[in-house]
């Protein structure tokens, strides 16, 4: 994904064990989730992308959602197994997404998104579309703004690059990749003075 995703890969991997255990699931996330969980229903499978410190997967299987969990970090990976779930070293814009199991029924990305470089996006989410039923649920949440950036702050102590995004521009990259994108929820406030976008779409009947 470029040397700006290998280097915020690096930051990552230092720093895995820390940052997945910083914080819990926030209660925004956890209402995502259950509406996740009650729009798709009980035994759905969902692809996670960015599985990090694993906190969203677990939750989602409480709510009765089979996840694969996948992360770029290798430190991630390792992390998540030695707890003792099955995880899959993943880069969205290269690896094979595909499932033997077949299509998945929803892909949750959050805050995963926002490191993937802007001109590839439309190709992650071709990909992401190409692996999910029609009518299926992508949901995704990224920092809002313009341009991108390096940031340093919290438990990670490396530089990270992120890239980010206004509501339109965000909307028009998820419609323009197989999905039916809804209105992006903007200005939602996090934990470091940002604020977060947040996307709700389906997925195409007929593939683009």
């Amino acid at each position: 994904m470029g040397d700006a995703s290998d280097e915020t890969v690096r930051a990552y991997d230092l720093d895995a064990v820390a940052y997945a255990g910083r914080t819990q699931v926030s209660d925004g996330v956890r209402a995502d989730l259950e509406e996740l969980a009650a729009v798709l229903g009980a035994g759905a499978r969902v692809l996670e992308i960015g599985s990090g410190g694993g906190r969203d997967a677990l939750l989602m299987e409480a709510l009765g959602l089979h996840v694969r969990r996948t992360d770029i970090t290798p430190g991630f990976v390792t992390l998540l197994r030695e707890q003792g779930h099955a995880c899959d070293l993943l880069d969205p814009l290269v690896d094979d997404l595909s499932s033997p199991d077949g299509p998945y029924d929803g892909v949750w990305a959050n805050a995963s998104l926002l490191h993937v470089r802007r001109g590839d996006l439309p190709v992650v989410l071709r990909r992401l579309a190409g692996v999910t039923q029609p009518g299926g649920v992508l949901r995704i949440s990224v920092k809002e703004g313009d341009g991108d950036g390096w940031s340093t702050h919290g438990t990670v102590r490396n530089p990270r690059h992120f890239t980010y995004w206004r509501a339109a521009a965000l909307e028009e990259v998820v419609a323009g990749a197989g999905w039916s994108a809804v209105p992006v929820r903007s200005g939602l406030e996090g934990t470091q003075g940002e604020t977060w976008l947040e996307l709700s779409a389906a997925r195409d009947e007929v593939s683009r």
